[in-house]
């Protein structure tokens, strides 16, 4: 819905920083993988299978995100991913708090974004549910 808004080095950029996130509390499930090509739908790009956490440099990654505007949407969208399992972790919340400083947005607009990010994830898994009904 938002990452269409994202400029084509930026959509390449989130895919990263998405794939490291739900990488980051060891528990890479099928309802992250599932929102991950999703957002990959979204975007109009390619998954990245191969992904290797251990070649990823966080901080190169958020530099390509130079509006506002971007950096809303990343933590917006990254806030779907980290509930989509309805599980908040430390590390997650870790790095959402790294990035939400590296980007220099209000700490109490965290709030926000998680509970908007719950709300988009849970009424995700309504509509599938809804979808898959017989």
């Amino acid at each position: 819905m938002l990452l269409m808004k994202l400029e084509a080095k930026e959509k390449f950029s989130f895919l990263q920083l998405a794939h490291y996130l739900a990488r980051i509390d060891n528990d890479y499930g099928e309802k992250e993988q599932e929102i991950i090509l999703e957002y990959c739908a979204e975007m109009g790009i390619d998954n990245d299978n191969d992904f290797d956490i251990n070649e990823f440099s966080l901080e190169d990654t958020l530099k390509d995100f130079k509006s506002i505007k971007s950096k809303k949407i990343v933590i917006l969208e990254l806030m779907i991913l980290i509930h989509a399992d309805d599980r908040f972790d430390l590390k997650e919340r870790a790095l959402i708090s790294k990035i939400n400083d590296t980007f220099k947005l209000e700490p109490d607009s965290l709030e926000f974004c998680s509970q908007w990010g719950k709300g988009v994830a849970a009424l995700y898994s309504q509509g599938k549910l809804f979808i898959n009904q017989v």
